[in-house]
Formats: structure tokens, C-alpha cells, sequence
């Protein structure tokens, strides 16, 4: 742990490009599943997002994302064209629109999803627990600031 206290410009520049690496690659191996679908890596996000929060406004789409709305909504008219998301209205406030994938939108989820954690499952079962459990509580460090 006392190296920790030293660290340097250039272990932290080595520490963000594993960042940036294993992001690209975690990304790139469902990159044909993608290509079947003609979508991209914001596609990618959104549908993921759905996946995890089922009925999601909009508004808190954007707030997850940090995107424009209109960079959100080019990405909506995509997957609406695909025919992957459904809108329901709130029951409270008309005005306020949930998301959903429907189940073609599960099933390209599915195949992604299945592409991405092969690469992380491996790297999960070859680590002891508590570097899992490290790895976990540094990364949320970074993600909360």
C-alpha cells in the first residue's frame, strides 16, 4: 500500500490509458453484433441503460448519459426506426415518457451483453476476491470523484 503514496505522473498516465484500453476493448468485441444492427457505441449505451433501468424518463436517461438532448434524441429516432424501444406515458404526468426495450430490443441487448462480459468473466474468475472486491470500490471512487 505504501507505493500508493508515490505514485507518479507516469503511473497514472499507465493506469488511465488500461482505462481507456480495456474500455476499447470490452467495446470492440461486440463490435459485430453492433454492425448487424447498423448501431453504434451510443446505441450501445442507451440500450444498456435501458436494460438496467426499465423504464427510465427520459430526463433521467439524459442525466445518466450527460448527453444533449439532441444527440439523445437522434439516437431514440435510430432505435425507434429499429423498432427496439416502446414509449409509455406516466400515469401521474402525461407529459413525462418511460422506456423501454421491447423484446427484439432484450434480444440485441442479450447478444451484446453476451460478447462484453466473456472478456470480463475471464478476468473476474483468473483474480483473487479481494482484488475484485479493490478493483470495484476503486473504480466507483473514480466514477463518484
Amino acid at each position: 500500500m505504501k507505493e500508493l503514496l508515490y505514485l507518479k505522473d507516469e503511473q497514472l498516465k499507465d493506469l488511465i490509458e488500461k482505462l481507456f484500453v480495456g474500455y476499447r476493448e470490452i467495446f470492440s468485441d461486440s463490435k459485430e453484433v453492433l454492425n448487424k444492427y447498423s448501431i453504434g457505441l451510443a446505441h450501445n449505451k442507451v440500450i444498456h441503460l435501458l436494460s438496467m433501468y426499465e423504464g427510465i424518463s427520459i430526463s433521467e436517461l439524459l442525466g445518466r448519459l450527460k448527453i444533449t438532448k439532441q444527440s439523445l434524441n437522434r439516437v431514440l429516432k435510430d432505435l425507434i426506426k429499429l423498432e427496439i424501444i416502446e414509449f409509455k406515458k406516466d400515469e401521474q404526468d402525461t407529459r413525462i415518457k418511460h422506456i423501454f426495450l421491447n423484446e427484439k430490443g432484450k434480444k440485441i441487448f442479450d447478444e451484446i451483453f453476451s460478447t462484453q462480459k466473456k472478456r470480463i468473466y475471464e478476468a473476474l474468475l483468473n483474480s483473487k476476491s479481494e482484488e475484485v472486491l479493490n478493483f470495484d470500490s476503486v473504480l466507483n471512487k473514480i466514477i463518484n470523484g
